[in-house]
């Protein structure tokens, strides 16, 4: 068993000696042409960093779902040219509500979810009781839908508009929302 592992041995030594070797003469290079990779990566770092989701850089749409029932899936759309972040979860308003439904605080991922150019993100939002249990139930026509930032005190200015059916969406009390999700699945789950 020892004499299978000698050559083994000597082949994994052999290995990690080149690997070692192709560090030193990396550490060694120009300076120059170092520092001007380096700096090449930092632009590039820059340039792609993630900016705040919002109404101006996103294109949202409001679908009702037949399945959960009483829930809509919100997408939303980078239309940008940066990645940016779904912070916490959408705060929606429904025609002239005075506040925003609660958040399923069991919806929490583990990440911030982040948008390349084109990619898309998801919230579900639960409309109303499926057993009739909700009270104050009314037809609203009109949805607006706030984005938040990292922290409490960042201003998004941009909502989104996105359209309703024309005959409405029913919502009552029990209205609730999810926090964005990365996957359409991950977000009607809830």
């Amino acid at each position: 068993m020892s004499h299978n592992r000698n050559p083994r041995t000597r082949l994994l030594t052999a290995a990690a000696t080149v690997a070692v070797a192709a560090l030193s003469l990396t550490a060694y290079s120009n300076g120059a042409s170092a520092h001007a990779e380096g700096a090449r990566a930092a632009g590039a770092a820059k340039a792609k960093a993630a900016v705040t989701c919002q109404g101006s850089n996103t294109k949202t749409v409001a679908a009702p779902l037949s399945r959960p029932l009483n829930h809509m899936l919100l997408t939303v759309t980078n239309t940008g040219s940066v990645p940016c972040n779904l912070y916490h979860y959408p705060a929606v308003q429904f025609g002239e509500a005075q506040s925003v439904p609660p958040v399923i605080e069991a919806s929490k991922p583990q990440a911030v979810v982040t948008l390349a150019p084109g990619a898309s993100g998801y919230a579900s939002v639960n409309l109303s009781a499926t057993d009739g249990s909700g009270s104050n139930g009314h037809t609203e026509k009109s949805l607006t839908v706030w984005f938040q930032g990292r922290t409490a005190d960042e201003d998004v200015p941009s909502a989104a508009h996105p359209s309703l059916p024309a005959k409405g969406v029913y919502i009552d009390d029990s209205l609730k929302v999810t926090y964005w999700q990365q996957t359409f699945e991950d977000a009607i789950i809830w």
